[in-house]
């Protein structure tokens, strides 16, 4: 059975007005991402090399550079972080917990001393501070001769 061709190949000249409307609705979208609201805190973590990872089960807390704690991403008071890491510990009982910090680099260090005790006295006693890779730095292109 032989069907009818009725496409032909365009060889007219594009039009450059849907190209120009699809780029300014790109820009409208690029300009309106940049004021929307992006949820959680930001937080500058440091830079390091060759951290080890954790091998334990790890809960998380957050400190932003005002010094304000954050658990299960809800920022806490010093006393509820404490009955949280303790109910933390109680639920994981037999297994021993680590504590992972991801801490702003304004943070000071009393106020990391001051988690740190915090940790202690709900049972945690391993701590560790999360930090960021370094970049990779681009290889250098080989010298011609």
């Amino acid at each position: 059975m032989k069907f009818p061709r009725n496409a032909r190949i365009f060889r007219g000249q594009l039009d450059a007005a849907p190209f120009a409307i699809v780029f300014f609705l790109l820009v409208i979208f690029m300009m309106l991402d940049s004021l929307l609201y992006t949820p959680g805190i930001a937080l500058q973590l440091p830079v390091g090399d060759d951290f080890p990872g954790v091998d334990k089960q790890a809960v998380r807390v957050a400190i932003d550079r005002n010094g304000h704690f954050y658990f299960e991403s809800k920022s806490v008071e010093e006393a509820e972080l404490l009955e949280k890491l303790k109910k933390a510990v109680s639920d994981h009982a037999p297994t021993p917990l680590t504590l992972v910090v991801f801490q702003d680099e304004a943070v000071t260090y009393k106020t990391t001393l001051n988690l740190r005790m915090i940790a202690r006295n709900a049972g945690i006693s391993d701590v560790v501070l999360a930090a960021l890779p370094r970049p990779i730095a681009p290889r250098a292109a080989p010298a011609r001769r």
